[in-house]
């Protein structure tokens, strides 16, 4: 199959309206395959240079009804020439596969914007099971829309009637040819995408086949037809950004490479136990691909074997990692006091989700930070952690592993479903420029007993079982300071307990001060975010900041404990402004420890912030 004219150069952008962003929503049924489509448009707008930001948007249920709106799933995608930090507020364009894609997804196109819709989908029975009483591609209901309506179904079963497939296959085929047709609108290479499919299904070139000629007919129809009064082809700029090899990136991913780069550079094995759950299961699936990178993955039967298995291979020397949602989590909880107790290094991942118990598995939300720095029983501190982006995962991954051996403690990382699935460009590091982590495991049988501690860091020994003369016993039970036997002595236990308190707020000494992301160190107003809310509180900060109103942005990686000089920090403003996905968990605990008139900005929809959501409420709190 010769791509030659697939690499051709796309329309001239003098011929196109210019824009310096874009945001583009494909939505269908979850059979149609728009994670796959909108995957594949964020390829090939990487490949033009252009920064981006997704977020892939699906239903919880494995397979619901074909054609409701509980079915529906979505990929949102915003690109342009500047730096884009968000997936976008209202979109431009909507790909709408079928009535109950448009009813579910209208609301979130702008006025003016252009729908693409698929005729062909739109019958008395699609009607129906979406909800409408009429079509509303006919009725009128969407003037102020630029619509566009085609018979994608019929076009699509032209484009590939001579490769030979069966129509149910060939139908598969729709979503390429709608790809095709959304290239050609924004100045897309098909080179890409046709040399993916080809690799895609090498057993099936009849398959490979059709989709390239299915993605073929839709971008020559764009070029071709006459477009509606308002609808054309639009240029978006490279972006000026720095300099490097860039890849787009997941947050899984990300988190997994960060994970096999710490172990990397402390030279010692992983071994990363998890129980499948929507939507950690990434991070397992992206891990098992790494078994040459001293990787080892194992699915427990359950959750608490998995954090059990990941307890024992860190007392067996190699570094224990486990992962979960929120629910899965509370099923670790009891095997996470277990780590704190022993004073093992671990790493629990926890991709945050709609709650509570079952909640919206598929729907993101950051309720999960009571839990992480206070949820055990008894006094049970260790460290906690939040990436910020899907790229960020990789720094905040190593920064996990250091801490957890450095401090010979149980470290929590904080993502959710968004950062796990959207995906940015990631400027790919050089493994050489970060600085090696030193594991110490003790050898010298003189004087040992298992609970010797660092003078500084108050660390315990880390003896490997099979080390001649330190042979030991650690467990749940409380051990005695001096000696590590078990010991149930008042005093003994006081001792214990304010030294493993001690031991994770002396982190505080060896993390960055807290520093300001954008704007002034003291002002009128702060807006402090952890984990996901990064893109659009920076956004908003920058833009209200562009029209001369006083506003910061403080952006929180490490959670607990928290850098020395935040409290300090947060008392040269005003107002403190803390958005989050919960009912308000950071700003308490911002409350509790210092005292602040911090006040919640909350969301809990299973939906990222939009930017005008947080510009609205600095507007509120600085007029007031």
């Amino acid at each position: 199959m010769s791509n030659t004219a697939l690499a051709e150069k796309p329309t001239d952008p003098s011929q196109r309206e210019t824009v310096e962003s874009a945001v583009v929503r494909f939505a269908g049924d979850s059979g149609d395959g728009m994670q796959l489509t909108g995957g594949q448009f964020t390829l090939a707008t990487a490949f033009a240079g252009n920064d981006l930001s997704t977020f892939p948007d699906f239903p919880a249920e494995i397979r619901a009804p074909a054609g409701t709106t509980f079915g529906v799933s979505s990929f949102q995608i915003n690109f342009g020439s500047r730096v884009i930090k968000t997936a976008g507020d209202a979109f431009d364009m909507l790909i709408a596969m079928n009535p109950a894609a448009l009813k579910v997804e209208l609301g979130g196109l702008k006025q003016g914007g252009v729908i693409i819709a698929d005729t062909g989908s739109f019958g008395e029975r699609d009607l129906r099971k979406a909800g409408y009483d009429s079509n509303p591609l006919e009725d009128g209901s969407l003037q102020g829309y630029h619509l566009v309506a085609l018979d994608i179904s019929k076009l699509t079963m032209e484009a590939v009637k001579d490769t030979g497939l069966s129509k149910q296959e060939a139908l598969r085929c729709k979503n390429m040819w709608t790809l095709g047709f959304v290239y050609w609108m924004y100045g897309r290479d098909r080179k890409p995408t046709a040399d993916w499919l080809i690799a895609k299904f090498g057993k099936r070139p009849d398959v490979a086949a059709a989709n390239v000629a299915a993605m073929d007919a839709g971008h020559t129809v764009a070029e071709t037809m006459e477009l509606p009064d308002g609808v054309h082809g639009f240029h978006v700029d490279a972006a000026d950004i720095a300099p490097g090899t860039y890849r787009t990136v997941t947050g899984a991913e990300a988190l997994a490479w960060g994970l096999a780069a710490g172990t990397h550079l402390a030279d010692i094995k992983m071994v990363f136990a998890s129980y499948p759950i929507t939507p950690a299961s990434q991070l397992l699936h992206s891990l098992s691909k790494m078994i040459d990178h001293n990787v080892v993955t194992f699915q427990a039967e359950d959750e608490i074997a998995a954090a059990c298995a990941a307890i024992g291979a860190s007392f067996g020397g190699s570094l224990g990692v486990t992962s979960s949602s929120g629910p899965g989590i509370a099923l670790k909880t009891e095997a996470i006091g277990l780590a704190i107790s022993t004073e093992l290094p671990m790493i629990i991942v926890n991709s945050q989700r709609a709650g509570p118990s079952t909640g919206m598995p598929t729907k993101t939300e950051q309720s999960d930070l009571y839990q992480a720095v206070l949820g055990r029983n008894a006094d049970s501190p260790l460290c906690v952690l939040a990436a910020r982006s899907p790229a960020d995962c990789f720094d905040v991954a190593i920064e996990a592993v250091r801490i957890a051996i450095k401090y010979m403690t149980p470290v929590f990382v904080l993502t959710d479903g968004y950062i796990g699935n959207a995906a940015e460009p990631w400027n790919i590091p050089d493994i050489n420029d970060y600085a090696k982590i030193p594991v110490n495991f003790r050898t010298d049988p003189e004087g040992f007993h298992p609970f010797l501690r660092d003078d500084d860091t108050l660390a315990r020994v880390w003896a490997v079982p099979g080390t001649p003369g330190l042979e030991h016993r650690i467990g749940g039970i409380e051990r005695d300071y001096d000696s590590g036997n078990i010991s149930y002595d008042p005093g003994n236990h006081q001792k214990m307990t304010d030294t493993r308190f001690a031991k994770i707020a002396g982190i505080a000494k060896d993390i960055p001060d807290q520093g300001v992301e954008d704007g002034n160190t003291s002002g009128k107003l702060a807006v402090v975010g952890w984990g996901s809310t990064y893109g659009p509180i920076s956004r908003a900060v920058a833009n209200l900041r562009a029209q001369g109103l006083d506003v910061s942005h403080i952006h929180l990686r490490h959670i607990w404990p928290f850098p020395e000089n935040l409290g300090d920090l947060l008392k040269g403003f005003e107002q403190v402004l803390v958005p989050e996905m919960n009912h308000g968990q950071l700003v308490n605990v911002l409350r509790a420890e210092y005292l602040v008139p911090a006040e919640g900005l909350n969301k809990v929809s299973g939906q990222p912030f939009k930017i005008i959501e947080i510009e609205d409420a600095i507007r509120a709190r600085l007029e007031t």
